[in-house]
């Protein structure tokens, strides 16, 4: 079995929300799709070790924000890969309440839908849950939603491990490794082979900025030439030099989960 060919099927990047009582969830989700017109319904997919899932089936609601190309990696990070408390997710992101009491993700969200519970399906690992749409917002026309292609291609992030698209990346090819480990295109390469690499210092010695590192656990790439503008690492800096409570801003790993793009 190719297991790339998995890669050809298409999806979106969207962000759940769920409450019930004083618990507020929310996780990422690449398998949403709608399944009826009238009325319209929605299906999404859930892990059943994610918190999530028993919100979902105890309250009977969710909330489905599609989110926007441009979204940062760490809002996905967030709720894709870090566990915790969820209230203090929620904390570092701009959402609202809807009519359902459902919590509803508005950064990055070009636009998002209320939905209540009308049937659950034991599928294995995940629990189906198909929800009726009680209301329906456009935040931005003219914004593009976020695709799991580009997820994959373009920002050269990894399916979280609970995720129903989840991939060993040890399963995958050779090539097809070193392409999400890279994290960079071809072009770039060559580009990057023509251009210095390096800093002049007030002495006219060279500073090197050191090899971009990868991350093990999502293959986030720290780039010592972009920094880390969000955690407040200025273009430059090697990886070496960064904190050492510095982590992944996607996944939150530590620093020693990363190793040398070479």
């Amino acid at each position: 079995m190719n297991l790339e060919a998995f890669f050809k099927m298409s999806y979106g990047i969207y962000m759940i929300g769920t409450k019930h009582g004083d618990q507020i969830s929310g996780y990422i989700a690449n398998t949403a799709f709608q399944v009826t017109a009238e009325p319209p319904k929605i299906a999404i997919s859930c892990h059943k070790e994610n918190a999530s899932a028993g919100i979902i089936d105890e309250s009977g609601v969710f909330s489905l924000s599609v989110l926007e190309q441009e979204t940062d990696a760490g809002l996905i990070g967030l709720f894709g890969y870090q566990s915790g408390n969820e209230k203090e997710k929620f904390e570092r992101v701009n959402y609202t309440f809807g009519e359902t009491g459902a919590p509803i993700i508005i950064s990055h969200a070009v636009a998002y839908f209320e939905c209540k519970v009308e049937d659950k399906f034991d599928v294995g690992s995940h629990f189906l849950f198909i929800g009726t749409v009680v209301d329906a917002v456009l935040l931005n026309p003219a914004g593009q939603p976020l695709t799991y292609s580009y997820f994959r291609e373009e920002m050269k992030l990894l399916a979280p491990e609970r995720a129903p698209t989840y991939v060993d990346k040890n399963k995958l090819s050779e090539k097809r490794q070193k392409e999400l480990s890279a994290n960079i295109t071809s072009d770039q390469i060559e580009e990057q082979q023509q251009a210095p690499t390096s800093e002049q210092s007030a002495e006219g010695s060279i500073k090197e900025p050191g090899p971009r590192m990868v991350c093990t656990i999502c293959a986030y790439v720290y780039d010592p030439e972009v920094g880390d503008e969000a955690q407040g690492i200025p273009p430059g800096t090697p990886f070496e030099d960064l904190p050492d409570d510095w982590e992944c801003p996607v996944c939150a790993a530590a620093k020693s989960a990363f190793i040398s793009e070479n």
